[in-house]
């Protein structure tokens, strides 16, 4: 298959299967004039490309005169070689929460489902993923929406297609303590993770009052130092302190966050890469992601991922 894919016909068939991943049987399909024009090919082209997805009973296709085509058949996982997507490889953070178990488990299963060649990497630091998705090392990345909209307003080259809501990705951020500590003041050692968008920003803004000392350090490293005194305060999330019932006071931060984009779950791509945009569409049920999230959250599903 490859090496029909080298040739000119077989370019324009890699777009129009990525074009045709995210549709359903039934469905109408654009005019050849119309691919061409995106594709910015011949129309001659076009016409073999779909002649080649259809020798390959990648798709079937009815012509019902000025009614336009329309697909009667989808084979997605011969549809899916023809992406040329290869594995569809996501990167999330490290699954340290019930929560980010329950994700992944969730967006697994899903995948699966799909029969779509599916795997997860794990990275911390919201950015150094975003950087990833920009190299094109991952298809798409998992992040806060807070820190979506932060790399978004930067000019980076993403875009937010789907997206989980208030509470999916951590149940809240809040101002972390070490014994002994009822606030703020000066001169407390507060951890930060510049690689973390959103922990990095709303530190920086809990604290912009007072004269504190920034220690860097990994996010999952952040409720060990509390608890040994290495530092004095962070801003984390609560989810790690109620999962193992770590013995920690914290303070409120809602006054510091719009809405709730610090705790919902996104899923970004590249902004040009419109067929991963489609494929995730197409097989990332929303509501089936997070059903099983709070499955695992619950104890009633095992996580898997």
């Amino acid at each position: 298959m490859k090496s029909s894919l080298m040739q000119k016909h077989g370019v324009v068939a890699v777009n129009l299967a990525r074009e045709l991943i995210s549709k359903e049987e039934g469905d109408r399909l654009e005019t050849v004039a119309v691919y061409a024009e995106k594709f910015g090919s011949a129309r001659g082209t076009v016409q073999s490309a779909l002649s080649l997805l259809k020798e390959n009973n990648a798709i079937k296709v009815q012509s019902k005169g000025h009614l336009g085509s329309y697909l009667t058949y989808i084979d997605y996982k011969k549809l899916w070689e023809y992406t040329d997507f290869g594995n569809c490889l996501g990167v999330m953070p490290l699954p340290y929460s019930k929560l980010y178990e329950g994700l992944a488990t969730g967006l697994y299963q899903i995948a699966e489902e799909s029969v779509i060649p599916f795997n997860l990497a794990y990275m911390r630091g919201s950015k150094m993923r975003v950087f990833g998705v920009l190299d094109e090392r991952y298809d798409f990345a998992i992040m806060s929406k807070y820190s979506a909209k932060e790399c978004i307003a930067e000019g980076m080259n993403i875009e937010c297609i789907a997206d989980f809501g208030g509470h999916s990705y951590v149940n809240k951020h809040a101002l972390i303590l070490s014994s002994g500590r009822k606030g703020l003041e000066d001169g407390m050692k507060i951890a930060i993770d510049k690689t973390s968008m959103d922990i990095s920003s709303l530190t920086k803004k809990v604290c912009a009052e007072y004269k504190v000392e920034y220690v860097e350090m990994p996010y999952n490293q952040i409720i060990k130092n509390i608890l040994s005194g290495n530092i004095e305060g962070a801003v984390w999330s609560i989810d790690e302190i109620l999962d193992k019932n770590i013995d920690l006071m914290y303070l409120d931060i809602n006054s510091y966050i719009e809405e709730e984009d610090d705790t919902a779950a996104v899923i970004v791509v590249k902004s040009d890469n419109e067929g991963m945009k489609n494929f995730i569409k197409k097989v990332i049920d929303v509501k089936s992601v997070l059903k099983i999230q709070q499955e695992v959250v619950q104890g009633v599903k095992i996580p898997r991922y």
